[in-house]
């Protein structure tokens, strides 16, 4: 698949869809959802006029890895929206899929195949026709990042989640290792002001919350990106976001491939797994719970468990929280490494 229409300045549409949602309301008096919505379009309204027009596609990036490397190529696809397709940088080296590819590359000392379906506006309900793409190359591991759209598109969660949980499913079935990234918290976007911000950070975690439940039960794993980006953006957000102010940059991609690397490695069994943990943030405890705290907390994974030789208690499936060290991908790597000599497919 290809990034056709992909220009479309569909980061512009998504405040304003945030505030339509919200003008509608759940449990507010019908005077209080026109006062909030009124302030809430008018913030829209702003934040129209403060991120601009798209520019370009992002950048191709598919290719072979590490060509030189010994060894079978291990095939990797990306689906999902703009943020996993890399809108908003220009070089090719600098996309989440190219990060991941030479990340893995350089840890597994084997040459990776990648190929990227994303589509920038993509939601849930666009992810099929992107697995059917990736079940031709037959994928030994597919990264998913999705959601951000669903919360503008008014998408109910449980729709989102059901489009996702299919193609989780028929990855799966198909012997491909399958790790989604959650949706983003949208609050972190400096155009949307509160209380438009507060309303998008809280769909936002909603959203991951059930996507975490529905992709372990149907087989995958997670990693909650929620605010990771969130106060680096608030200190730096000259240097963490794109040029339209929405989008992560180079150094903001580079974070969300360093938190996703490491459960990618162990998804394909290239790294010895720990003892869990059994107090803190980390440890083995019920599906919904788990979920709950990944949302809550960027970069930690859920994937599910057993307790005594079961994978469910009284509160449900077992999960297991890590948090794993981040694995610096680097977002302009030196030159002559994995990225810079990569095989772009179908160009000279």
């Amino acid at each position: 698949m290809g990034d056709a229409g992909s220009v479309a300045p569909v980061h512009r549409q998504r405040a304003w869809r945030i505030a339509r949602l919200a003008a509608i309301g759940t449990g507010a008096t019908v005077a209080a959802t026109a006062a909030t919505g009124g302030v809430l379009l008018g913030q829209a309204r702003q934040a129209r006029r403060t991120i601009p027009m798209a520019e370009a596609p992002p950048p191709r990036c598919d290719g072979v890895y590490g060509a030189r490397l010994p060894g079978a190529p291990v095939t990797v696809v990306v689906l999902g929206d703009s943020s996993a397709a890399g809108y908003g940088v220009h070089r090719r080296r600098e996309t989440p899929g190219s990060l991941l590819a030479t990340g893995l590359s350089r840890r597994l000392h084997r040459p990776v195949r990648l190929h990227r379906f994303a589509v920038v506006g993509a939601l849930s309900a666009g992810l099929k026709p992107q697995v059917e793409s990736a079940l031709e190359v037959a994928p030994d591991v597919a990264v998913v990042l999705v959601g951000g759209n669903d919360v503008t598109n008014r998408t109910p969660p449980a729709v989102a989640v059901r489009y996702l949980v299919d193609a989780v499913r028929t990855l799966r079935a198909a012997g491909c290792e399958v790790v989604v990234g959650t949706c983003p918290d949208l609050g972190t976007i400096r155009p949307i002001q509160p209380p438009l911000r507060w309303l998008a950070r809280r769909w936002s975690r909603q959203l991951a919350a059930a996507q975490t439940v529905a992709v372990v039960e149907a087989g995958g794993r997670t990693v909650s990106l929620g605010d990771l980006l969130g106060p680096r953006f608030a200190a730096e957000p000259g240097r963490m976001f794109a040029w339209d102010r929405f989008h992560p940059s180079a150094e903001g991609y580079a974070m969300a491939a360093a938190a996703l690397l490491p459960t990618v490695l162990s998804a394909l069994g290239a790294v010895p797994e720990r003892r869990p943990s059994l107090a803190g943030l980390e440890g083995v405890r019920s599906l919904p719970e788990a979920a709950h705290t990944a949302a809550r907390h960027a970069g930690t994974e859920v994937s599910g468990a057993q307790l005594r030789g079961r994978d469910r208690g009284p509160g449900g499936r077992w999960a297991q929280l890590r948090r794993r060290a981040f694995f610096g991908v680097g977002a302009v790597p030196p030159t002559g490494t994995a990225a810079d000599s990569a095989t772009l497919e179908g160009t000279a």
